[in-house]
């Protein structure tokens, strides 16, 4: 059973950085796509960033390009977000979630496993 566990959140100011970091278990990731999604009260989960397995393929939001980077650490099963220049506006719950597909797609229905999210709130 695939497990997706998320930690790093936390209340940040505008401006400021946060590391997220997704553990994952359960099964050989090889083929699998890793992303990050993110939630606002009232608001749809919404796309934030993906990476291949191989690290090969790395897909942002235009929303968060060239503030937020993804990364997976080699050797490990453990896929980061780095959020750099935050905004009140990227206050939501972030989600990891793996794709066994390896589409590397944007829509969260093609995404087959999810953590529980970890709460990430910036303050102006």
């Amino acid at each position: 059973q695939v497990q997706l566990v998320e930690s790093g959140g936390g209340l940040v100011q505008a401006g400021g950085s946060l590391r997220l970091s997704c553990a994952a278990s359960g099964r050989t990731f090889s083929n699998y796509v890793m992303g990050w999604f993110r939630q606002a009260p009232g608001k749809e989960r919404e796309f934030v960033a993906a990476i291949s397995w191989s690290g090969g393929r790395i897909y942002h939001a235009e929303s968060v390009k060239g503030r937020f980077s993804i990364s997976r650490e080699t050797g490990k099963n453990v896929v980061n977000l780095q959020m750099n220049s935050l905004k009140p506006e990227d206050t939501a719950v972030y989600y990891c979630a793996a794709d066994h597909w390896g589409l590397g797609s944007q829509s969260k229905n093609d995404y087959d496993y999810w953590g529980q999210g970890t709460q990430v709130t910036v303050s102006s």
